[in-house]
């Protein structure tokens, strides 16, 4: 067959590809993929010079990743798409902790800790001290023990350890006791830019919307048996709560950071007084008929 022209090109690319792909679901994604790109040229009626400099920004985009930079997983944040993913692929059961982005700025490889870790070892910027301590629940409020919580957050100045020439600041694998109960130190999170120094950054500034994410908290929550939640904490009060650059904000997520003025308290639980308290408690909907999480896996490529 030839002669195609923009009425019978689809049909003919799309039967190629159901003809000689053997994979059934590569099959499906690809054929929707190309039916929906034709369809998104046609629509716009995408001129030559238009798609020539598409192809310069993707280029562009795949030149600015780097094994600390993941500008692949900023575009698709700033798309909404990241987003979309999550929504699709991780409804939460009833009781369970809600799931958002992953972001760029995950590292494997960070130093595990107990009860009580304080990530602030290191930092090259003091923040406001805060305490962080919860439980890791099931669904019906019962304690997993020994689960797993992978924190990490940006830096005071609102900059990721991996933007910089710092090495897991403010991050950790920490572990909660028999009862499920876990604390951590740290700093209070603050409001921060996604980075605008590529070629997103650029997009951004093009389309004329703002770049700033509320302040949070990133964790991975997992524990066997359990379905592992990728989720944040945001600060309740943020300018930026819903405005979020990502559109990863839950209402479930936002918690109260309380300042809390006791020497008595700060001295049982090792922090200066005064100092910010949040109480956060986690829950993990049961693996059993529950489609897992596959990000995890998938982040190995992101340092």
């Amino acid at each position: 067959m030839r002669q195609f022209n923009e009425d019978t090109l689809t049909a003919a690319v799309v039967e190629r590809i159901q003809r000689g792909t053997k994979d059934e679901r590569f099959r499906e994604i690809l054929a929707s993929a190309v039916k929906h790109l034709h369809a998104f040229a046609r629509d716009v009626h995408l001129t030559e010079e238009e798609w020539f400099e598409g192809i310069k920004f993707l280029t562009s985009v795949g030149q600015k990743c780097d094994d600390k930079r993941q500008e692949f997983i900023l575009l698709s944040d700033i798309l909404g798409l990241s987003m979309m993913i999550v929504a699709l692929n991780h409804k939460a059961p009833a009781g369970a902790t809600e799931a958002t982005v992953l972001g760029p700025f995950f590292a494997h490889g960070a130093k595990e800790y107990g009860y009580g870790a304080d990530l602030r070892e290191g930092a090259t910027l003091k923040g406001e001290d805060v305490y962080v301590s919860g439980r890791v629940l099931t669904t019906d409020g019962k304690p997993i023990p020994n689960a797993v919580l992978d924190i990490w957050q940006a830096k005071a100045d609102g900059i990721y350890d991996l933007q910089t020439e710092g090495e897991f600041e403010l991050r950790g694998r920490v572990r909660a006791n028999e009862k499920g109960e876990y604390a951590l130190k740290s700093y209070k999170p603050k409001f921060y830019s996604v980075p605008m120094d590529g070629p997103v950054g650029d997009l951004v500034r093009r389309t004329g919307n703002h770049h700033m994410r509320p302040a949070h908290m990133h964790a991975i929550v997992s524990a066997p048996g359990y379905q592992p939640v990728i989720t944040h904490v945001f600060v309740e009060g943020d300018p930026y709560l819903d405005n979020d650059a990502v559109y990863a904000v839950k209402d479930s997520l936002v918690g109260k950071y309380r300042k809390v003025d006791d020497a008595a308290e700060a001295k049982r639980v090792g922090m200066p007084n005064p100092f910010i308290r949040l109480d956060w408690d986690f829950r993990l909907a049961a693996e059993a008929g529950v489609k897992a999480r596959k990000k995890i896996a998938a982040s190995d490529a992101i340092a």
